[in-house]
């Protein structure tokens, strides 16, 4: 068997006259120690050495999935099952890979036969949960994560992914239960420092304060500030810490929070609470949703200064459509190219006004398309612009990220396009959400197909469509 044509590297070759065995030992406590480029020259003069070792080829793998070479690891624990073909650890791993890959129906597969081979692997059970969450076969997916469970009680992600699961079904009580273990999750413990205070149990504080930390993602943040009147009539002394992208908007709309972006900083408390903790203990239902909207308000003085200067640098008498196509990390369920707007774009009454931010707005130098474009993403410094913009705007178009919560916040149109299997905060075929009354849904048909969704969306706009903000 040959090398792999992507296993060549311009690097120097490492020399490896070591036993193999242990060849793979240091290359896996690089990997431990983050040493994940040593290790990857490391593995590769491995594998020269011995092009079809399935344990180099294997490992070699896993280090290209963690430096997000997804395609290069499919391929090498592809070499490595050619050579076992029953080790149920590598058709587990690829798994996963070809989950992300958005190769489903290999992914099932490959998972299928790693718990045919290995019935008590609860991290296969786990992989194929997700794999059948992507292609919305929930029965399916429940029970994996379930028999994931059974096995390994103690393990995070398979409660985790049951309680996604749970809450895209709209089954609150136990979903959000279940969710309770998202900071049990590895690559999760970084949303929270270490802290020598008790966890709010949603009892009333009347004495000392209560530090509410904002968490998780921006989006979510947005989402979730709609508790904290519930949370002051139980605690009237509270303190928010939350990145400084979004402390002015809090201090401006809460100016009797403190509010602090650096954990130094921050003032002495009693309990503390994350931000995506409040839905279960205020016992949230989709009924009983905080919905007083909007609980977002643009600054006055900015959102002035942006409609002077859009009533000059936008033509007169279109309508305002304000755009995003990509996530802060780009994930590729949830992001499209500004290219694959071009129906919305072919419309002749509407100008767009691009709120992108990120590598993603470099799209718009390629930008040919009929509707006036107006690209202001370099002029946003954090999210009390992106507010006072979308005060001016009739509408907005985005993909599943943070501008679609702050648009619902504020009550404002949005229209968001969805990935097939979406975040479980927007449920599952209906067009509206009961946490923004303003927001209209438009769904993936399939894994991967944007195109109908792009299509409907332009449908609806040449048919002059649109909401009221409230």
């Amino acid at each position: 068997m040959s090398e792999p044509a992507r296993l060549r590297s311009s690097a120097p070759a490492v020399e490896v006259k070591l036993p193999l065995t242990q060849v793979l030992k240091i290359a896996q406590e690089y990997v431990n120690s983050g040493r994940i480029q040593d290790a990857q020259e490391l593995l590769r003069a491995a594998i020269r050495a011995a092009p079809r070792d399935p344990e180099a080829l294997h490992q070699a793998g896993i280090v290209a999935f963690q430096k997000g070479e997804l395609e290069h690891a499919a391929e090498l624990i592809e070499l490595a099952i050619a050579v076992r073909p029953d080790a149920s650890l590598y058709l587990r791993n690829i798994c996963s890979i070809y989950e992300r890959l958005g190769r489903y129906d290999e992914a099932v597969a490959a998972g299928a036969r790693a718990v045919q081979l290995d019935p008590l692997d609860s991290n296969a059970m786990h992989n194929l949960s997700v794999v059948h969450q992507r292609l919305l076969r929930l029965d399916e997916a429940l029970g994996y994560a379930r028999r994931a469970i059974t096995l390994d009680p103690a393990s995070a992600s398979p409660h985790l992914a049951l309680a996604e699961l749970l809450l895209l079904r709209g089954e609150m009580a136990e979903g959000l239960a279940e969710y309770e273990w998202r900071f049990r999750v590895p690559e999760a413990r970084r949303h929270l420092p270490d802290i020598d205070r008790p966890q709010w149990d949603g009892a009333p504080l009347p004495e000392g304060s209560l530090l509410l930390i904002a968490d998780q993602g921006f989006g979510d943040v947005l989402q979730f500030l709609r508790y904290l009147p519930w949370v002051a009539e139980r605690c009237p002394r509270l303190v928010l810490a939350c990145g400084p992208e979004l402390r002015r908007l809090v201090e401006h709309n809460y100016p009797d929070l403190p509010v602090f972006d650096r954990w130094d900083a921050r003032p002495s408390f009693a309990a503390f609470c994350p931000l995506s903790g409040l839905p279960r203990l205020h016992a949230t239902r989709l009924a009983t949703i905080p919905a007083k909207i909007p609980y977002i308000a643009a600054e006055p003085i900015k959102a002035s200064a942006w409609s002077a200067r859009l009533q000059t640098m936008l033509p007169h008498g279109y309508r305002r459509v304000g755009i995003v196509w990509s996530g802060r990390e780009h994930p590729p369920n949830r992001s499209i190219s500004l290219a694959s707007l071009a129906p919305i774009a072919a419309l002749e009454d509407i100008c767009l006004v691009s709120l992108q931010m990120a590598r993603a707005q470099d799209e718009v130098a390629g930008y040919f398309g009929c509707a006036p474009l107006l690209a202001l993403g370099h002029e946003i410094a954090d999210f009390t612009d992106t507010a006072a913009i979308l005060a001016n705007l009739d509408l907005v178009v985005t993909i599943d990220t943070a501008v679609a919560h702050l648009a619902g916040a504020m009550g404002k149109p949005a229209w968001i396009m969805l990935p097939y299997s979406p975040d479980w905060r927007w449920l599952l075929e209906r067009e509206d959400s009961p946490w923004y009354p303003t927001a209209r849904l438009f769904r993936q048909p399939a894994p991967g197909q944007w195109e109908p969704v792009v299509a409907c969306i332009a449908t609806a706009l040449s048919a002059g469509q649109a909401m009221r903000a409230t």
